[in-house]
């Protein structure tokens, strides 16, 4: 009877581990209209950036990433969320880091320009110590992407690693049907 509750317990663990490490907990990326963006409320400091708001990035593909320095699962999404901004903001896209932390000494902003220099991210970020963005977003999960459409409307978002192919199939398909807001 020991070992049954044992490999159980041992089951659950491994399917804990599996889930919260590769984002599978969340649901698939919902595509469609989600309603309007938040603007970026709360914000310490921008860094590689003037301060940017919603309304300033109308007509705009704008991807938002919600992640902290110090969590695995974000720091390997950079690659991509780097690759993507170098790929495509010379056709509309635009992406903004949230660093919002998970620990207190992820609220230090030197730290964060120094993982700034470190993954080499020229992109806008924005440092939300105090979760203000994160709230308006009702985000819950690091890493966490949302696409937004020139309109200015969330129309994909996607929690944790993977689904690369398609999130970039979605900023190809929002570049390609861009239209500024009239």
């Amino acid at each position: 009877m020991r070992n049954v509750i044992r490999a159980m317990l041992a089951a659950i663990g491994i399917a804990a581990i599996y889930t919260f490490g590769t984002g599978a907990i969340a649901e698939s990326p919902k595509v469609g209209d989600q309603g309007a963006a938040p603007e970026f409320v709360g914000i310490n400091h921008w860094l590689n950036s003037k301060p940017l708001t919603m309304q300033d990035l109308r007509g705009k593909v704008v991807l938002v990433d919600f992640w902290t320095y110090a969590c695995g699962n974000c720091v390997n999404t950079l690659p991509y969320v780097k690759r993507w901004y170098d790929k495509y903001k010379d056709q509309g896209l635009v992406v903004v880091g949230v660093h919002t932390p998970e620990f207190p000494f992820e609220k230090s902003t030197p730290n964060v320009e120094a993982a700034l220099k470190r993954y080499d991210i020229r992109y806008p970020v924005a440092q939300d110590n105090a979760y203000g963005t994160w709230s308006a977003y009702r985000n819950q999960y690091w890493p966490a992407l949302y696409l937004i459409d020139a309109n200015g409307r969330i129309v994909y978002q996607h929690y944790g690693e993977g689904r690369y192919k398609e999130t970039e199939a979605a900023i190809q398909k929002l570049l390609a049907e861009r239209k500024p807001a009239q």
